[in-house]
């Protein structure tokens, strides 16, 4: 690969912003009266600023160890990713053109037992990400949706409200629901996504027995389940995935656009080989509720998925074709490239082409958004 893939705009396609960033105030201007005890706010405990919902512990509010704006910027107070002016600066820093960014719930959800509560949570959120914060850099700043688990019906309805305040794509926590349910129940949904022609994405986070909840107060003291649970986490969407596939929603609706948000690459070229056998060995002859396009033609033309460091990145890319692969910067998480993502770019990705780079780093996620 020549210096001349450093010419092109740099696209991150999977940035977060969680709860210890957000202005204290966002939940608490913009929740209806009869939530505000119930809703996250701020509060002072033995001279710490925590985020609570009810009695729920959802985080810090603030900076803490290891945040990758500390590599820079000494005292950070842990609000710069959530003050889009100074987050922006963070990007152009690393010469990072546009960024989609995954908001607090993309990982974890919010542990509250009431529906309308917290259907009002994430629509506050909604809200404050497309008015407060995509609208600093529409061209460059892409916060995701949420959209809610309740019903099809309800997550339609937001899904509308979104698109009109400007939303470019949305994330659904899969894992909240029975996975059989989502292959049964949720066509309304995929045929109104497809309908948008806005990508849904399914984010790491859950799907396994080990998952330490990262909102608890615990979460430290969890001790060898922490580490364990992270090497497996990017694996568990395997099973939405395939559910996905198999149960006919991406054939159904080939202009639904499937995001695998931090899935890594390697696991994937192996699954879809074996998706594409066990679609020969139990879907033909075609029978009734079987799909009859091979998984790795469905992959090719409506699946994508996200990574960081890949270390086979070079390997594995090619064995399904760099149309489908976007690579990430992960601001400002710990294990980010961030602020030195073009050196990781070329540490990861040299051997590939100038084509193939463009392609991973940028042009597959700006046309996938309709960012610029």
């Amino acid at each position: 690969m020549s210096d001349s893939h450093l010419n092109h705009r740099i696209y991150s396609c999977d940035d977060h912003l969680d709860i210890y960033h957000l202005p204290p105030n966002l939940w608490s201007d913009r929740l209806p009266r009869k939530f505000l005890d119930l809703g996250p706010k701020v509060v002072e405990r033995k001279g710490h600023a925590l985020w609570i919902a009810g009695e729920h512990f959802l985080g810090i509010s603030g900076s803490y160890p290891g945040l990758a704006t500390q590599r820079v910027h000494e005292h950070d107070d842990g609000m710069r990713p959530g003050d889009p002016a100074r987050r922006m600066e963070d990007m152009d820093r690393d010469d990072i053109y546009a960024s989609i960014v995954y908001g607090p719930g993309a990982l974890w959800g919010f542990p509250m037992e009431d529906p309308e509560l917290k259907l009002a949570v994430l629509r506050a959120w909604n809200d404050w990400s497309a008015e407060e914060f995509n609208a600093h850099l529409p061209g460059r700043l892409c916060a995701l949706a949420a959209l809610p688990t309740l019903s099809p019906a309800v997550a339609i309805e937001e899904l509308q409200r979104c698109l009109a305040l400007g939303h470019r794509g949305f994330v659904f926590r899969a894992h909240d629901l029975d996975l059989v349910d989502l292959g049964r129940n949720w066509d309304d949904l995929w045929s109104a996504l497809e309908e948008a022609d806005v990508p849904i994405s399914f984010h790491i986070g859950g799907g396994t027995a080990l998952a330490v909840d990262g909102t608890t107060e615990n979460y430290l003291e969890a001790g060898w389940k922490v580490p364990a649970s992270v090497a497996v986490l990017p694996l568990q969407l395997d099973e939405p995935f395939s559910v996905m596939m198999y149960c006919g929603a991406l054939e159904k609706h080939p202009g639904l656009k499937l995001v695998l948000a931090e899935s890594g690459v390697g696991w994937i070229p192996y699954l879809v080989k074996r998706m594409d056998a066990t679609f020969e060995k139990h879907c033909k002859p075609a029978r009734d509720g079987m799909i009859n396009t091979r998984p790795s033609e469905i992959f090719q033309r409506q699946v994508f998925a996200t990574f960081e460091e890949e270390p086979f990145g070079p390997q594995l890319i090619p064995l399904l074709g760099p149309d489908n692969f976007m690579w990430a910067c992960d601001y400002p998480h710990p294990d980010s490239t961030w602020p030195e993502s073009r050196k990781a770019i070329d540490e990861a990705l040299g051997s590939l082409s100038d084509e193939t780079v463009r392609k991973v780093t940028g042009e597959t996620c700006k046309r996938l958004y309709k960012l610029d």
